[in-house]
Order: structure tokens, then C-alpha cells, then sequence
């Protein structure tokens, strides 16, 4: 048997990560063989003991003054967690490639189309069909040294200053020459927007990313591998819907949110992605992927910590949701997206030197723009769920 790969990825001949899905545990005496397996299925009485653990630790909210303030300074809260951090958190995600190939327009034949100013006016004509807008997400951009300790107006002034500038219409905006445009929302220090642009060298590529958090952007923009002619760095909040995104409706091939939409309040999540769902072209992707219901991670709060149902907050003052398939099908939906892909990855993770066995749940989505106005029905996948 081959050798386990770095999370226990089963690797397939040519080297490349597999989709997940592909590592079963038949028998339990090799559970420690690998450091995950995929598809696990839970017993009843397990699911049992997660539904009786989430009541328990939702019994006991957190005070209404303390909701206030997690949401208030929800920002100071990721600043000071990446302060802290900086980059050294989160591991690249290289695997978003396997998932996500839309993340590697290298492979896609929409690298090869003429540019925007070539094309038909239809992404134009469709911009304002869709109905109302979204907000952006959590984390944040910096134009300030890396100690944020630059004295001058605070960065959020200063980018909102610069993209006042900016003309979000015709070629007036960053990456506007480019025919294949990917947003990232809640990029944190990049650990999705710098393996995309590594992997990717076309120059009909334009990468976006965003975070709520002016400190993680300015770990982005500080980065050796950040490239303004390649990508465009800036703060920006999920859920204000008062500041624009920088650029037009209609522009985007893709728009990503890797767990960063849990992190908001669940009664702004809709308008949220309804108003990222303006920024997609017609036949445009929504990629999603964030925690699932009763993930080990939701199971591990104590009593106190519940701000309402399924929605909680760490102790660092970041605030995390979990999902159900069909919550987040509901929120795409009704954003005027089609159904691409929705399914649970049940994972078993394993500590092969401490022993420990870790069952995690996260849920992966695509859901694409149509390509007609008023059209909303499913687009069969054969390996979706």
C-alpha cells in the first residue's frame, strides 16, 4: 500500500491529488493507517450524541451586550487574530485545484476568448437583471507597512478613498483588460490567491481578493509574490452594503468563498451572496466551501459560547456558522444561481501519534449564473449529491 500523502490525500499515479471521496475505511483496525478517510458514515448513535452535544452547548447564550460588541468590532477581532498569526495559521490550499478547477483557468478554454472590449455587450446589458446586491466579506486590505503602526488616516479611509477614484463602469477598473476574472472573499493572507496566481502565468487572468480585515491585506500586499499588474488587494466588509465592490456587475468568471461566509452573522448571509451574485457574468461560478453540521469543530464549544442557533463565537472574538446542505442551497437559489454541485464531505481525521480520531464536516458548493435571464433549474453533475 502506498505511503500516506501530506492530510492523508490519496495521490494518484501521476503525483496529482485526487478528489476527496476516494479513501474508504472498511475495516476499522486501519484506521490509523492514513491520516483521513473520506465518506464516513456516521452510526445513529453517533449523530444522536452530536444532536444531544449542540443542544447542550446551545443552551446557555451569549448576553446581548456581548452579541453586540462581536459584531460591532467584528473587524478588531480579525485584526488582532492576524496580528497574531500573520501568515503562519493556514496552510496554502493547494487542493482548491482539485476541488475547484475553475481556479485554474490555465486549463480553462475561456483563457483563449478575445478580450471584454471584443466580446458582445451582453455581460453589460444583463448587469442590473438580477435584482438587488450583496455585500463583501470579512477580511480586509492594507496599503500601510507591515506593523500596521503607520501613522495617517486608518487603511479602511485610504482604500475607500482609492476606489472612489476608480470608474467601476466600462475599462475604468483594476483588471479590466483581462477575460478571466476570479474574486476571492475573506482572502485572509492569501493562502488561495497566491497558489492561483503561481499556478496560473496567462495574462487573461485578473485575480480580486478581499478580506474584512485591513491586516491580513496588507500581510497580502506585502507578500513577495503579490503583483499589482496580476491581482488587486483590498478591505472590504461582507456585509456593508454601502461601499461597492471595484468592480462592475457582470465582470466575474468567479467568485470563491472558502470558509469565510460562516464567519457572518447568518441574517445577513442573503444579501451577502445575492449582491456577489450581481458581480458574476452570465454562466459565471459561485465555489464554495465552509463547516458543516455538527463538525467536530461545532461539537467542542462549551456552554456560553452559542450566539443563536448554530452560530458561535471562539475565544479570540471570530464568530463561526454551520451549515446544512440545505441552507446553503436556499441562499444560492434564491440569489438567482443554478445548483452546480452541493454535497458533505464527512471526513474521518486521524492523529496517528497521538492516537485520536477526529470526525470533521464541511460542505462543498458550485452554483453558476445562468446563462438567460429568469432561467433557475439544476445543472446535473453525475458525481454530485
Amino acid at each position: 500500500m502506498a505511503a500516506s500523502s501530506p492530510e492523508g490525500v490519496l495521490e494518484t499515479q501521476d503525483g496529482k491529488r485526487r478528489q476527496f471521496g476516494n479513501r474508504f475505511l472498511s475495516d476499522p483496525a486501519r484506521v490509523f493507517h492514513y491520516n483521513a478517510w473520506d465518506n464516513v458514515e456516521w452510526s445513529e448513535e453517533q449523530a444522536a450524541a452530536a444532536e444531544r452535544k449542540v443542544r447542550e452547548n446551545s443552551s446557555q447564550r451569549v448576553c446581548p451586550e456581548k452579541q453586540v460588541d462581536y459584531e460591532v468590532n467584528a473587524h478588531k477581532y480579525w485584526n488582532d487574530f492576524y496580528k497574531i498569526h500573520e501568515n503562519g495559521f493556514f496552510k496554502d490550499r493547494h487542493w482548491l485545484f482539485t476541488e475547484f478547477p475553475e481556479l485554474a483557468p490555465s486549463h480553462n478554454p475561456l483563457m483563449d476568448l478575445p478580450l471584454d472590449s471584443e466580446k458582445s455587450e451582453v455581460s453589460k446589458d444583463r448587469s442590473g437583471e438580477d435584482g438587488p446586491g450583496l455585500t463583501t466579506e470579512r477580511h480586509g486590505c492594507s496599503w500601510t507597512s507591515r506593523g500596521c503602526d503607520t501613522q495617517g488616516p486608518p487603511v479602511e479611509e485610504t482604500v475607500t478613498r482609492e476606489l472612489s477614484h476608480l470608474e467601476i463602469c466600462g475599462d475604468g477598473f483594476p483588471g479590466s483588460s483581462a477575460t478571466y476574472r476570479i474574486l476571492e472573499v475573506g482572502c485572509g493572507v492569501g493562502n488561495t490567491v497566491f497558489p492561483i496566481l503561481q499556478t496560473n502565468n496567462n495574462p487573461n487572468l485578473f485575480v480580486y481578493c478581499c478580506d474584512f480585515s485591513a491586516t491580513a491585506i496588507e500581510l497580502v500586499k506585502t507578500n513577495s509574490e503579490y503583483d499589482p499588474s496580476r491581482c488587486f488587494a483590498f478591505v472590504h466588509d461582507l456585509c456593508d452594503e454601502d461601499h461597492s465592490y471595484p468592480v462592475p456587475e457582470g465582470s466575474l468568471d468567479v467568485v470563491a468563498l472558502i470558509f469565510v461566509l460562516s464567519a457572518i452573522a447568518p441574517d445577513t448571509m442573503q444579501k451577502a451572496i445575492s449582491r456577489l451574485s450581481q458581480l458574476l457574468k452570465p454562466g459565471g461560478v459561485m465555489l464554495l466551501r465552509d463547516y458543516g453540521r455538527y463538525d467536530m469543530a461545532q461539537l467542542r464549544f462549551k456552554k456560553g459560547q452559542c450566539l443563536s442557533g448554530n452560530f458561535y463565537v471562539r475565544g479570540d472574538g471570530t464568530r463561526v456558522y454551520f451549515f446544512t446542505q440545505d441552507e446553503l442551497h436556499a441562499l444560492f437559489t434564491a440569489a438567482g444561481l443554478e445548483k452546480v454541485q452541493n454535497l458533505v464531505d464527512r471526513r474521518l481525521q486521524v492523529n496517528r501519534g497521538k492516537q485520536l480520531t477526529m470526525y470533521r464536516v464541511w460542505i462543498q458548493c458550485k452554483y453558476s449564473k445562468p446563462l438567460l435571464p429568469g432561467v433557475n433549474k439544476e445543472v446535473p453533475v453525475p458525481h454530485t449529491t
